[in-house]
């Protein structure tokens, strides 16, 4: 599967991150921020279990779920760029 991949900065260089399936919009309850691209058309196993460079749990379940997979806010201290 692929899918497309926005951020939005949170505090202290910490990112949120959001993945669609690709050329999908972002669902409408998760517009109401700012997110920017970060890549398109990122291929994913589709027996992910995770997207640990953006911190989402469960990326394939929480899309079919509602549509997108989010980063968990547990994991937002630990949420970098992942090119730091």
């Amino acid at each position: 599967m692929r899918v497309d991949i926005y951020r939005r900065a949170e505090h202290d260089g910490v990112f949120s991150y959001l993945a669609v399936s690709e050329g999908k919009p972002i669902p409408q309850e998760a517009t109401s921020t700012d997110w920017e691209s970060e890549a398109r058309a990122l291929e994913i196993d589709e027996t992910a279990v995770a997207l640990p460079n953006y911190h989402i749990a469960l990326p394939l379940e929480q899309i079919a779920a509602k549509g997108y997979a989010i980063t968990a806010l547990k994991d937002m201290t630990a949420s970098r760029h992942p090119s730091h």
